[in-house]
């Protein structure tokens, strides 16, 4: 037997923050060797933070990585552990995004990144290079001062893999694992038995079992050991970076971390046998046939033994069943580690929240809630990190610390009910009640002064005072008087929080939270600089239907139990007067349902579907309840509304990205934010389609249509807050 100890992990680094990341690194190392492991491997980039961004092109975070990986290479961190170091590297004019392959303080190998991600979130291509010579190694000569340092002049830079005495170690960074021709394949034939992926992959609902099918399909088919880092929290931006390290053995993972946690560093080992990886092999006709007549992969000889020989006082890794999480928890563990991370990095003493009782302001009180809980859980299972900064976010003193999450949430979570005379009872009361579930500290105020003197004041410049459309305004004023009541509470929502920490006596300021959703933001439904603008929101990449789902998880699982009952309330923004026989509705203003949302931005987005395609693929998808002119009328409807308000996408909060039709304006969804709203061409392309029809009931093959409360395209109440700039 080849028994061999590996380890891989979770960190939680920071974009430029070379201290805290190396500690991260450095602590990471210790445990890999307390454990026994021989191979340490670390996320990509971990060195400089995986989100540096335009950082990456100054030539100071590629010698700050030098600095800190001569530091490791100066002291005891790479005696006797094969240890993959992820940071920038310039070779000749190019900047490469590069594992650095390091051993008894040397540099054994550089591998540069074959494939870069350049899609979604990622802009590799923007900064690196991407390694495009298979042939052999090149040599790389290394900084001066590196050099003499190290005494070490040059060292192998290329596509290539390390051959020990008793096995063979490759890397395969991040997106190579899911190009076409993955280089795990041919390495493989190469003889290669432990892959080691370095990764910075950000989180999406429901989307971890598609990275994890990769892992365990690379070894399924040809045998091996694959090792997988990730970087996991907040390192200064929209994305979260979802951790689950794992070690897969021949398609089996033996090995996973977390995928949600508050630790700054998690470490997780596994011991595997080689040999069982050669069995499976040498028991595979094709594998044994391409091995034959292989394309040869450079390699880097080192003459040392990672593997141990048969030990009863090891035990080996026996495959575990995969952890997944639902989606409800997904909603709640991932913005929760997120707000925690921009909280304690941000110099901020909380957050401050304006609650209105509605679904979304009470869906992101609750994220507030258990990420208040996760807190209190991990100084109980003894982080001492944790502690820390809870402690000097709470302002703790005496050497108390949280025990309680409600009495965390006390100190640290403001929510602000800014109700007018629109406002009912029922959702005040249920604002209220979900504060004191969660045990933060509210406030009911009422805004109809602050309104009432600005009115005051337009009607002092122009002679004229707005008026409702329910008391015989046009829908000018109607629109005006909505749009003035959502802005007065962005402008109190931001004094409050940066005066309420004075008034009681409290360090510092608190973060304002927005709370729209990612369906408004596609259909625009949200005033322009409202109450959801604010400094980041947790939900905003999140679905009405995904929020609504979990507002019912969390009432039973964080034990927020009015929750229940604001997840039955028809949202509503109670902008306009409630009136006996008129009461204002979301999906009423909308002229459409969340549902029908969903499943447009999922069609824009994800299937890149203008809206000519849109119309033929929702023939199909709604043919058995819809008429092609009913359903061309609801997309044409759609289309108006996304490009009419497109442009509020360009001062969106920003918010945690979760979803992969996210209309996000700063670098996921990229496109213009001046439309021609009437869409010519296309909509006269569908038309003609329709005529071509000839009016006919057509049998459009689709599934039953579960989409929406109304049919037929809801005439859209022109006192629609979305409307307006």
């Amino acid at each position: 037997m080849r028994l061999l100890k590996v380890a891989t992990c979770n960190l939680n680094q920071w974009a430029m923050d070379f201290e805290c990341n190396m500690s991260n690194i450095k602590a990471s190392i210790v445990q890999a060797k307390a454990a026994g492991a021989a191979i340490r491997l670390g996320p990509e980039l971990e060195v400089a933070g995986y989100g540096c961004e335009d950082h990456f092109l100054e030539l100071d975070t590629v010698t700050h990585a030098w600095d800190c990986l001569k530091e490791l290479l100066l002291g005891n961190w790479t005696n006797d552990i094969l240890c993959s170091i992820g940071m920038p590297v310039i070779k000749g004019a190019e900047r490469y995004n590069c594992q650095v392959l390091c051993m008894n303080k040397r540099i054994i190998m550089i591998r540069p990144k074959m494939c870069l991600a350049n899609d979604g979130n990622y802009r590799e291509l923007r900064w690196f290079t991407a390694w495009k010579q298979r042939g052999e190694l090149e040599e790389f000569h290394l900084p001066i001062e590196i050099s003499e340092a190290l005494s070490q002049e040059s060292v192998p830079f290329g596509y290539g893999y390390i051959q020990f005495i008793d096995t063979a170690v490759a890397a395969e960074v991040c997106e190579e694992l899911f190009s076409p021709v993955p280089p795990h394949a041919e390495l493989a034939l190469n003889g290669v038995e432990v892959f080691m992926n370095a990764s910075g992959s950000h989180h999406q609902l429901r989307k971890l079992d598609i990275r994890l099918n990769a892992f365990m399909g690379a070894t399924h088919a040809r045998g091996g050991v694959y090792m997988y880092s990730n970087q996991q929290g907040c390192d200064g931006g929209r994305l979260y970076y979802d951790g689950c390290a794992c070690i897969v053995v021949n398609g089996d993972v033996v090995a996973q971390g977390s995928q949600f946690s508050l630790k700054d560093v998690e470490v997780i080992t596994s011991q595997v046998d080689l040999d069982a990886v050669a069995s499976l092999r040498g028991s595979i006709s094709s594998f044994q046939e391409q091995a034959s007549f292989k394309v040869k992969v450079s390699s880097v000889y080192v003459p040392c033994r990672l593997t141990q020989s048969f030990n009863l006082k090891m035990t080996l890794s026996s495959p575990k069943k995969i952890m997944y999480h639902s989606p409800q928890e997904e909603i709640a563990f991932g913005p929760a580690c997120w707000l925690w991370d921009y909280l304690r990095r941000s110099g901020a003493s909380g957050f401050l929240l304006p609650l209105s009782g509605g679904a979304d302001s009470s869906s992101v009180a609750a994220i507030v809630g258990c990420m208040c809980q996760l807190v209190v859980k991990e100084i109980a299972n003894g982080d001492e990190q944790v502690k820390t900064d809870a402690k000097r976010i709470g302002n703790y003193t005496n050497g108390k610390f949280p025990t309680d999450s409600k009495e965390f949430a006390k100190r640290i979570f403001y929510t602000v009910f800014m109700g007018s005379e629109n406002s009912s009872e029922a959702t005040k009361m249920r604002a209220k009640q979900l504060a004191d579930e969660i045990g933060a500290f509210h406030l009911d105020v009422c805004i109809d002064g602050v309104v009432s003197a600005v009115l005051t004041l337009f009607q002092t410049v122009t002679g004229m005072r707005p008026r409702y459309k329910v008391d015989g305004g046009s829908n000018v004023e109607n629109l005006g008087l909505q749009n003035i009541q959502a802005r007065m509470r962005m402008v109190l929502a931001f004094m409050l929080a940066s005066l309420l920490p004075w008034v009681h006596s409290k360090p510092g300021f608190y973060l304002v939270l927005g709370s729209s959703n990612v369906d408004e933001g596609l259909r625009g439904y949200l005033t322009k600089y409202d109450c959801s603008s604010a400094d980041i929101n947790p939900i905003g990449s999140i679905s009405k239907q995904d929020l609504r789902l979990f507002l019912r998880w969390a009432a039973t699982n964080l034990g927020y139990q009015s929750l229940a009952e604001i997840e039955a309330a028809p949202p509503t923004a109670e902008l306009e007067p409630i009136r006996s026989d008129y009461s204002q509705l979301d999906e009423v203003d909308m002229g459409m349902t969340y549902e029908e949302l969903s499943v447009y931005g999922r069609m824009r987005k994800i299937f890149r579907c203008g809206p000519v395609s849109m119309f033929k693929n929702l023939c199909y998808k709604w043919g058995t309840k819809l008429s092609p002119a009913e359903v061309a009328e609801k997309v044409k409807y759609f289309f108006k509304y996304y490009s009419i308000n497109r442009h509020k996408m360009t001062v969106l909060t920003p918010s945690y990205h979760a979803e992969s039709y996210s209309p996000e304006d700063n670098r996921f969804d990229l496109r213009q934010f001046l439309y021609n709203s009437k869409w010519p061409y296309q909509f006269k392309k569908i038309d003609q389609i329709v005529d071509g029809l000839n009016g006919d009931s057509v049998a459009f093959p689709g599934e039953e249509a579960s989409y929406g409360k109304e049919v037929g395209v809801v005439a859209a109440n022109s006192g629609d807050p979305s409307a307006g700039l």
